[in-house]
């Protein structure tokens, strides 16, 4: 059975509840300034950014796989230019 979303907003809340799981694995893990804002925004831009028609259970298992660390980075990189917001445009 394939899932359809209409937007990318759509996708992001149906998705919300696997990243407020990580953003708490990620406090338990002393990150705990990050959001979940951060989560999407790092793997959109790096881990989805060519990937097309992913499964919805495809994006979950990158959410909670993706390495603390990193979006640790990439949060820092975007405190850096000031652009800490959700993006749902390119």
């Amino acid at each position: 059975m394939d899932i359809e979303f209409g937007s990318v907003t759509e996708l992001y809340e149906r998705l919300k509840p696997a990243l407020k799981s990580k953003v708490a694995e990620l406090a338990r893990d002393g990150y705990g300034y990050l959001t979940t804002d951060d989560v999407w925004n790092y793997l959109k831009e790096t881990k989805w950014k060519k990937s097309n028609n992913l499964a919805l259970h495809e994006m979950v298992s990158d959410i909670f796989s993706c390495d603390n660390a990193l979006i640790d980075d990439y949060f820092k990189d975007k405190l850096k230019e000031k652009k800490r917001k959700v993006y749902f445009e390119d």
